[in-house]
């Protein structure tokens, strides 16, 4: 063997040992410019509050319907969690009150632990939200004035359809960090025979609470798998509605330098996407491989708080 080609098989063995080079968006430069390309702003006019959930048409929720074949419904919630942990930084509260027959809730949602949805008015980028409102105007100590979740009041039926990427690599939980791409998107689509269509909802199985209930709590805040921020467009092109996982969606570290939860900001400040955070998504892949059936009726109604930024919530999927 010449010495030139064993410098070539080493530097071969070497980018082998690293591994496959980084994706874009890489740092602020590249997300910027995917965030500019695919970003919803006016689409619907420009005062549009309720973003990708216009791909909500009746004739979508008409097929929704038509896909109840044995009406068992499964709720997606994750009962609340009311002991402090590495995944639960704000426990959530619940105080007996007079006779202990009434009581009293309190909890602070957004995180990682709790079953929610977010307002179009929770995230926002270069000081906007999405549809280009500027944060003054919107983000109020009184409430947000446009983009809050009672743009929902009247709730949400559409077609629900589970990625179950631990299913598809034949694993019971992805470990953290773990990104989801295009391609593992599309195989699962393949496997489960069904495609991704305008005005759908989709739901991202990690195996969270697998991985949680067999190893216990960790810092999901620090170290999640979820989806990379180059599966943007391609959720564009699909005309996904709605999107949620069983943690917050993003993989964490995000791979995007300076940027944390790009996949946050992609799809609520850009695309207009409201997120389902902290499904739990067990029971409904458990039943959704019995019944060898991945797409559902996906209905949920967050409380109308009238300028609030997200709401707990218990979706329901009904096969």
């Amino acid at each position: 063997m010449t010495k030139f080609c064993l410098v070539l098989l080493l530097l071969g063995m070497a980018g082998l040992a690293q591994g496959p080079a980084p994706r874009a968006p890489r740092n602020l430069a590249e997300f910027d410019e995917l965030f500019q390309r695919v970003k919803n702003w006016g689409r619907w006019g420009k005062d549009d509050q309720l973003g990708s959930a216009n791909l909500v048409t009746v004739a979508k929720r008409k097929q929704a319907v038509a896909l109840v074949k044995n009406g068992v419904t499964v709720s997606l919630a994750h009962n609340p969690l009311t002991e402090r942990a590495e995944d639960n930084a704000n426990p959530f509260e619940h105080t007996m009150l007079r006779g202990f027959s009434m009581d009293r809730y309190a909890v602070s949602y957004h995180g990682y632990a709790h079953s929610h949805i977010d307002a179009l008015c929770h995230i926002l980028y270069k000081d906007q939200t999405y549809n280009g409102y500027a944060r003054a105007e919107v983000n109020t100590e009184k409430g947000c004035t446009k983009l809050g979740i009672d743009n929902l009041k009247n709730g949400i039926v559409t077609r629900g359809i589970l990625l179950d990427i631990p299913r598809l690599k034949g694993v019971d939980y992805l470990e953290p960090g773990t990104a989801v791409y295009v391609e593992d998107l599309e195989a699962w689509e393949k496997k489960a025979g069904v495609k991704i269509s305008s005005g759908d909802a989709i739901l991202l199985r990690t195996g969270r609470w697998a991985r949680r209930a067999k190893l216990g709590p960790w810092n999901v805040g620090q170290t999640a798998a979820g989806l990379h921020a180059s599966v943007a467009p391609w959720i564009k092109e699909r005309g996904v509605a709605f999107a949620g996982s069983d943690d917050a969606l993003d993989v964490t570290p995000s791979g995007v330098e300076g940027m944390n939860l790009p996949i946050h900001t992609l799809f609520i400040t850009g695309l207009g996407i409201n997120l389902l955070d902290n499904q739990d998504l067990e029971a409904v892949g458990d039943m959704a491989a019995r019944l060898n059936r991945w797409e559902f009726m996906l209905a949920f109604a967050p409380v109308p708080v009238t300028g609030g930024t997200g709401f707990p919530l218990n979706a329901l999927a009904t096969f």
